[in-house]
C-alpha cells in the first residue's frame, strides 16, 4: 500500500513540476522571445538546463525550508497529506496555464500548505505574515523602480544600446572545420548580438532563481515527509519541469511576450533585469519568489513611465496634462537622436496600439489572484472536512 501511494506521490509531483515549467517559462523568457532573440524551443532548453542547475545547487534549502518552516506542528507531511497538497498544487498550475496565464508556483504552493496549516492549527503565523508582505512589497517596488527608468532613463539606454534587427539569422554554424563552430552571421552586427546575448543571459538567471525557488514546490512535501530522498527528488521535479517547458509553456510565452505588450529588446532587457534583480534578493532572504507577478507589473510600469515623458510631474499630478499612453512610447527612440528634456517631448505619439491589452491584462492579474486561492481554498476544506488524512 505504501508503494502505491508513493507511486501516485510521485506522479502527482511530476504533474507539478510539469505545470511549472509552463508557469515560469514566460517570466524568464517570454521577454526575450517577445523581442525575438530566441525561438520557443531555444528558451525551453536553456530553461531547462538552468532551472535544474539552480534546483540542484540551492534549491534543496528551498525544499527544507518549505517543508518545515511554514507548518510547525511534526508529522503534519505524512505521505497521504503531501500527495493532497501537491494535487491542489498542480490543479491550480494547471487551470492557469489552460488560460495561457503564468501563475505564480510559489503562491500557489504556499498557499496549499497554508490551507493544511489552518486546517491542522499548525500554520506558522510569523513566517506566513513575512511572505505575505515580501508578495505585496515587491510587484510594487518592481513597478515603480521600471516607471523610473521608463520615464527618466529608458530613452537614454534605448540610445546606447538599442539595434535594427537584421533580417539575417543572428548565428550561424560553421562547419568547415572537424567541429561544428557557431559564429555571428554575416547579416548580425556586434551590437545586435551583445543585446541579444544580454537579455537571453538575464533569462537564464531567472530560469536558475526559478530553480532555487520552485523546485520546493514541486516536491517539498515528499521530501518533508521522508517519503523521497532528496536528490532523486530534485531530478524527478527538474525532468517534469523539462517537459512542461517544452509544452504547455508555449501559450505563456505568448502571452509575456507578445499577448500584454510588444516588446522592443532594449524593453526586454530592462524588464528582465529588473524582475531578475528583485527575484534573487528574495531568494536570498528565504522569501519564495513571485516573480510572475513582478514581471508582469514590470512590464506596464515600464511602458507607462516612458510614455508619460512628454509631461512633466507638476503637469502630471494636476492633471492638466494627460500623455497618450502607448506601446509605442518604448519603440519612439531611434539611436543617435536628440533627446528633448522632460515635458518638451512631442505630446503625440503616433500610433493608436495601446501600452497593453486591456483583456490580456485583466485575465493576467485575475488568474494570478484567483489561482492560488484555489489551492488553498481546496487544500483547506480537504484537510479539514475529509476523515481519510486522519488529521
Amino acid at each position: 500500500m505504501v508503494e502505491f501511494l508513493l507511486a501516485i506521490g510521485m506522479l502527482v509531483a511530476v504533474f507539478v513540476g510539469y505545470n511549472i515549467g509552463g508557469s515560469t517559462t514566460g517570466p524568464a523568457f517570454g521577454p526575450a522571445v517577445g523581442a525575438g532573440a530566441i525561438s520557443k524551443t531555444g528558451a525551453a532548453g536553456l530553461m531547462s538546463i538552468f532551472f535544474f542547475v539552480g534546483a540542484w545547487t540551492i534549491g534543496r534549502n528551498v525544499v527544507e525550508t518549505l517543508g518545515s518552516d511554514l507548518v510547525t506542528r511534526t508529522g503534519v507531511f505524512t505521505l497521504e497529506t503531501s500527495i493532497g497538497v501537491l494535487f491542489f498544487i498542480g490543479l491550480a498550475l494547471f487551470v492557469g496555464n489552460v488560460f495561457g496565464v503564468p501563475a505564480s508556483t510559489s503562491m500557489t504552493a504556499v498557499g496549499a500548505i497554508a490551507g493544511l496549516g489552518v486546517a491542522t492549527g499548525s500554520l506558522n503565523l510569523e513566517v506566513m505574515g513575512a511572505i505575505a508582505i515580501w508578495w505585496i512589497v515587491a510587484p510594487v517596488l518592481g513597478f515603480w523602480v521600471s516607471l523610473i527608468i521608463g520615464r527618466y532613463f529608458y530613452a537614454r539606454i534605448n540610445e546606447a544600446i538599442a539595434m535594427d534587427r537584421s533580417t539575417g539569422p543572428l548565428i550561424e554554424v560553421d562547419r568547415s572545420g572537424a567541429v561544428p563552430t557557431p559564429r555571428p552571421h554575416d547579416t548580425t552586427n556586434r551590437r545586435e548580438l551583445i543585446g541579444v546575448v544580454t537579455v537571453v543571459a538575464i533569462g537564464c538567471l531567472m530560469a536558475f532563481s526559478s530553480g532555487t525557488s520552485n523546485i520546493a514546490n514541486a516536491v517539498a512535501p515528499l521530501v518533508g515527509s521522508d517519503s523521497l530522498e532528496m536528490n532523486r527528488a530534485i531530478l524527478l521535479g527538474s525532468a517534469a519541469v523539462a517537459i512542461g517547458t517544452f509544452t504547455i509553456a508555449r501559450r505563456t510565452l505568448e502571452t509575456m511576450g507578445s499577448d500584454i505588450t510588444e516588446l522592443p529588446l532594449t524593453a526586454a532587457i530592462v524588464v528582465a533585469s529588473v524582475s531578475s534583480a528583485l527575484v534573487v534578493f528574495l531568494s536570498v532572504i528565504g522569501i519564495p519568489a513571485s516573480f510572475v507577478v513582478i514581471a508582469t507589473v514590470s512590464i506596464i510600469g515600464l511602458g507607462w513611465g516612458r510614455a508619460t515623458r512628454p509631461v512633466t510631474l507638476p503637469e502630471a499630478v494636476t492633471g492638466d496634462e494627460t500623455p497618450p499612453v502607448s506601446v509605442d512610447a518604448l519603440a519612439e527612440d531611434e539611436p543617435g537622436q536628440s533627446l528633448p528634456d522632460i515635458g518638451e517631448e512631442e505630446t503625440a505619439i503616433p500610433s493608436a496600439t495601446d501600452l497593453f491589452d486591456p483583456a490580456t491584462t485583466a485575465r493576467v492579474v485575475l488568474l494570478q489572484n484567483v489561482v492560488p486561492v484555489i489551492a488553498t481554498i481546496g487544500a483547506y476544506l480537504t484537510f479539514e472536512f475529509v476523515p481519510v488524512f486522519g488529521l
